[in-house]
């Protein structure tokens, strides 16, 4: 995938600074693609940045930025200056762990835009560029709970997912013929500091280990599947098996399993 005047291709990956947005950096780099790091912790994203020009000889391209800001886009594209992203990794994203009633506005607010309005603004403005060369890749991160009935907690998280899921449906139809591939893997349990972040890791630790899956098997799944022009993958034969479930059973049986399951990883009042 050679870019113009000579430069290597360039991968704009977010939530860059850990889990499987530093593996996606690191699987790319290895690639030999320059590489974008988007996240709002600069000591981790220069500690990788360094990582990978020395290990890869690669550029790395330190962006600190806040995807729950309005047109967060706009500042992410111009550190780029001009330059063209010739892969995005959407991978930035969190939950809240508590019901919807107990959180204020901004808190919901600001988990919307970063899972979904920074998502589409960040793929709109990459897509001049793939589209002008005939070429291009999207991979997006949403989650098995897109197929899921909800239940309580994280009340906009499986929402929002869905809607990522959705959206990489429709951009495929559009952009497939178009020279752009699109590929949205649903991860389901990711042993990363996601469950840190929203406080669900000792509930999560009570999962079989099995069915835990590592960063490195997403994002080497989400590879695979973008080079051979997939576009929705399920990693792991048991979410893809409950995957199958959502699909085939009756709504109301999967709502209360979604319900009973969810309820141990909400903090109510």
């Amino acid at each position: 995938m050679p870019s113009p005047a000579g430069e290597r291709p360039l991968a704009l990956i977010t939530g860059a600074s850990s889990g499987m947005g530093a593996v996606f950096a690191r699987r790319l780099a290895a690639r030999g693609l320059d590489v974008a790091l988007v996240a709002r912790r600069r000591d981790r994203l220069e500690a990788l940045a360094g990582e990978l020009t020395n290990s890869f000889g690669v550029s790395a391209i330190v962006i600190v930025a806040d995807l729950s800001l309005s047109d967060a886009h706009l500042p992410v594209m111009a550190a780029l200056e001009g330059r063209g992203v010739d892969v995005l990794v959407n991978n930035a994203g969190y939950s809240l762990a508590a019901n919807y009633a107990d959180l204020d506005w901004a808190a919901q607010r600001d988990c919307v835009m970063t899972l979904v309005v920074a998502v589409c603004g960040l793929t709109h403005a990459v897509l001049p560029h793939m589209l002008g060369r005939g070429a291009g890749r999207i991979i997006t991160v949403s989650s098995l709970l897109a197929l899921s009935q909800g239940g309580a907690g994280h009340t906009v998280y499986p929402a929002a997912k869905s809607f990522v899921l959705k959206f990489m449906l429709s951009l495929d139809a559009e952009l497939r013929a178009r020279g752009v591939r699109v590929t949205c893997i649903l991860p389901g349990s990711t042993d990363s500091e996601f469950q840190s972040a929203n406080g669900t890791k000792d509930a999560m630790s009570g999962m079989p280990k099995p069915f835990i899956a590592s960063p490195e098997q997403v994002v080497d799944a989400a590879l695979a599947a973008s080079d051979a022009g997939r576009l929705v993958v399920i990693p792991g034969w048991y979410n893809r098996l409950a995957a199958l479930a959502f699909k085939l059973a009756p709504d109301g049986f999967i709502r209360w399993i979604s319900a009973s399951a969810s309820a141990r990883f909400a903090k109510g009042e």
